[in-house]
């Protein structure tokens, strides 16, 4: 019997010792996936260039629709011995030189002058009927405020075609002279009305409120993988009018929010009524976005997968080689499924938080732990996978590289800045001076790097209607 029991006792070690001579098949707990499903990214402050542009020539055509007809009616004769009415007889010529709006309005002028002596109790009078065409050359200082383009015009001269003349007491006297104290009192007027057109005409703040209306509304930057991009205007800056190159620019700044989103619309909404326009000195122009770098877990698999290509994990006598990586998300955290063989065989998992390395550009694990199951005998046997160097060098090597992200990223921005119309007459440009990988987030279809960019963006809008 004792026999027996050695004989039983030396084949148990001996079996003992051969199993941890040879491979042993392991299979642990397979993490679940869970995402959070909508997944929004912290607003960004950003300040925009806001120039907006209107052409000379759009001046001219608003202008003209605003001073039309009659605009001068004088019926009283008494007072100065004239009545005169004047009607814009053609469109006003608007040109801009040194700074300043150059106009010319051709005019019609009709007078009734009223001429003679008055002696010794006798009034002896006559009056005639005169038609006058003329050109009435002006200029303006440019202003903008409270919305409006407002303008301080000037006349500079009256041409007339014709300066007819009445025979009084055998003398022809020119009928300018009898009509200057009429026409001194018109130029005065004149200049007013040609303001009171200006200001009509433009009135920029629809247009302007309309296309940052359309800037503001989401845009789904990437429809395979449902980002959206949204900006919510919250404050207008701006100090002057410039007059130049056959424009007039109002040169404005804006500061807004912008939000990125994945799987759902952006929040922001733009509220007209909310909008505060304020006069600075100095316009701020520091833009700064995120916008979403999408990679598969495949595509991210297959690159982590080339680090461990043709490698051998060697450590006290023991390796193991990995043949294939999966890749998912759970609770925030990366899961790394490896299918090893070697000295074990079967699939491990690793948990950690995905991290960028700036010098390499590229993602890592953090804060990396292997997955082990603690009720299985055959994980524990196996438990030298998880820790020491060969545990060291299979983390390390969990990394694939962001690059092409990166230039899909400028890629979406560009097209975002070169030229984008939202809506007629609106252009938004810009340049992109440097990205920087911020957070990265897991959803259910992709792994989402947020890429911070900084440079210059404007938001132009021109041509009114």
């Amino acid at each position: 019997m004792k026999q027996i029991l050695q004989l039983t006792t030396l084949t148990v070690i001996i079996m003992w010792l051969s199993g941890c001579g040879t491979t042993q098949k392991i299979e642990a707990l397979k993490p679940a996936p869970s995402y959070n499903t909508n997944v929004v990214y912290d607003k960004q402050t950003s300040y925009l260039n806001l120039p907006v542009e209107v052409s000379v020539a759009d001046l001219q055509t608003q202008t003209n629709k605003y001073l039309n007809g009659l605009i001068y009616d004088d019926e009283n004769i008494e007072d100065d011995n004239l009545m005169m009415k004047v009607w814009k007889q053609a469109p006003i010529l608007i040109d801009e030189k040194d700074g300043k709006l150059t106009m010319v309005l051709p005019l019609k002028v009709w007078v009734r002058v009223r001429y003679g002596i008055s002696k010794f109790g006798v009034s002896l009078y006559d009056t005639k009927e005169l038609n006058l065409n003329g050109n009435v050359r002006l200029s303006s200082l440019v202003t903008f405020s409270n919305w409006k383009l407002t303008t301080n015009t000037q006349i500079n001269g009256i041409d007339w075609v014709q300066s007819p003349s009445v025979s009084i007491a055998g003398k022809d006297i020119p009928i300018t002279l009898l009509i200057n104290p009429a026409i001194a009192l018109f130029k005065g007027r004149v200049g007013k009305m040609v303001d009171d057109a200006i200001e009509k005409s433009l009135d920029i703040k629809p247009y302007l409120l309309n296309a940052l209306e359309q800037v503001s509304k989401p845009v789904q930057v990437n429809n395979d993988y449902h980002v959206w991009f949204a900006m919510q205007p919250l404050e207008l800056y701006t100090n002057k009018a410039v007059v130049a190159n056959k424009n007039i620019s109002i040169v404005m700044g804006m500061k807004a929010y912008l939000e990125t989103t994945v799987n759902s619309k952006p929040t922001l909404s733009f509220d007209k009524t909310k909008l505060i326009l304020l006069s600075a000195e100095k316009l701020p122009d520091d833009f700064g976005v995120s916008v979403a770098g999408i990679c598969t877990y495949e595509s991210a698999a297959s690159l982590m997968k080339q680090n461990f290509t043709g490698k051998v994990f060697e450590s006290g006598g023991k390796s193991v080689t990995v043949n294939d990586v999966a890749l998912w998300g759970k609770d925030g955290k990366m899961i790394v499924e490896l299918a090893m063989t070697g000295s074990v065989n079967g699939t491990f998992y690793l948990s950690g938080i995905p991290a960028y390395d700036t010098s390499k550009q590229e993602v890592y694990l953090d804060q990396v732990d292997f997955v082990l199951d603690s009720k299985s005998r055959l994980l524990k046997m196996g438990d030298w996978v998880a820790h020491g160097r060969i545990a060291k060098k299979i983390k390390e090597s969990c990394r694939y590289s962001i690059k092409d992200q990166l230039n899909q990223g400028n890629a979406t921005l560009k097209n975002y800045l070169n030229n984008y119309q939202p809506a007629k007459g609106v252009r938004v440009n810009g340049r992109v001076d440097g990205l920087t990988p911020k957070k990265i987030t897991l959803t259910p279809n992709a792994i989402v790097t947020m890429i911070t960019a900084d440079g210059k963006v404007s938001i132009s809008v021109d041509g009114l209607q």
